[in-house]
C-alpha cells in the first residue's frame, strides 16, 4: 500500500512526533538529551560561506524530549518540515553513532506529524507536550523536567541558550493563564499524536457501565461511590487499563479526577 502524502498545515505549523526505532533509546544520558537541543538550535537557521546565520529555515514553539520519542511544535519557514527533520534526524545519528560505535538506523524512518491550523489546538499542544514527562511519572510538575522547552517559558533557561519563539507565544497567551493551562492535566482522550502506530479504541459510557456492574453490582454513581474505598480504586484501576478516560470516569463514578489520576 502507498504512503498518504501528510497533510499540509495552511499556517506552516506542524506537531511532530520522532521515536526510535523498535521503540529503543534515542537518549541514554544527559550529554545526548543536550546534543539534540544543541542540534536543534543549529538546524534553524541557514548559513553563509563565512559560517555565519543568514536565514531562517524555521521557528520552535515547543520541544519535549523522552527517553525514546521526541515531540516538537515547529513551523516552516525557509524549507519544509520534512527536510529539516531529515537534517536534524541525521545530524544526531551521526553523533549517536559515533558515541556508542554503532551504525544503522536510529529513528524509525518516518515521523509523524500533524497540521496545526488553529490557536485553540496549538494551546492544546502546548500543554500536551509539555506533560509528558508529568504523564510519564518522570516528574509531578512540569516545570521539574530538563528536557523540555517550558524552562524557556517560565524564565529559568538563560536567553542565550533559549532556541523557542517564546516571545510570539507569550504576546498571545499571557504567561500566568498559559501556566496554569499547563498544570492543568489534558484528558486522555484529547486526539494528540500517540506513540502506537494505531488509534487505542476506547470503551463506550454503555460499555463502562456494565463492566462496573459485573465487578460490583451497582449501576450507578451513587451507589458506586458509596463502596469500600479498596472497591472502588481497584474497579478504576480495572476500567484505566481497560481504556477508560478520566472524563468517563469522573461522569460516570462520580469519583474526583483527582484521586482517579493518582491510581
Amino acid at each position: 500500500m502507498p504512503r498518504q502524502s501528510r497533510k499540509e498545515s495552511g499556517t506552516g505549523i506542524y506537531h511532530v512526533m520522532i521515536r526510535g526505532i523498535n521503540h529503543q533509546k534515542i537518549f541514554n544520558d544527559e550529554e545526548d538529551y543536550f546534543q539534540f537541543i544543541a542540534t536543534l538550535d543549529r538546524m534553524r537557521f541557514r548559513y553563509d560561506d563565512e559560517g555565519a546565520p543568514c536565514g531562517s529555515n524555521c521557528t520552535y514553539y515547543a520541544y519535549c524530549l523522552m527517553s525514546n520519542h521526541l515531540h516538537l511544535l515547529i513551523r516552516e519557514r525557509g524549507e519544509t518540515v520534512g527536510e529539516t527533520i531529515k537534517r536534524i534526524a541525521g545530524s544526531y545519528v551521526f553523533y549517536y553513532n559515533r558515541k556508542y560505535g554503532r551504525d544503522g538506523h536510529l529513528f524509525k524512518d518516518r515521523f509523524k506529524s500533524e497540521p496545526v491550523n488553529d490557536m485553540g489546538y496549538f494551546t492544546t499542544l502546548l500543554r500536551y507536550i509539555h506533560q509528558n514527562p508529568v504523564k510519564a511519572k518522570l516528574v509531578e510538575r512540569v516545570r521539574d523536567y530538563a528536557y523540555s522547552s517550558w524552562g524557556e517559558f517560565d524564565g529559568t533557561v538563560e536567553p542565550v541558550f533559549q532556541i523557542c519563539d517564546t516571545t510570539t507565544v507569550l504576546k498571545r497567551i499571557p504567561f500566568d493563564e498559559l501556566k496554569e493551562w499547563v498544570d492543568e492535566p489534558l484528558e486522555d482522550d484529547v486526539p494528540c499524536l500517540e506513540m502506537e502506530d494505531t488509534p487505542r479504541e476506547r470503551p463506550s459510557d454503555d460499555q463502562i457501565m456494565l463492566l462496573i456492574k459485573e465487578h460490583t453490582g451497582v449501576t450507578n454513581s451513587t451507589a458506586f461511590q458509596q463502596l469500600q474505598d479498596g472497591i472502588k480504586r481497584e474497579v478504576l484501576k480495572f476500567l484505566k487499563s481497560k481504556g477508560a478516560s478520566y472524563r468517563q470516569l469522573e461522569r460516570l463514578t462520580g469519583v474526583g479526577r483527582g484521586l482517579i489520576q493518582g491510581l
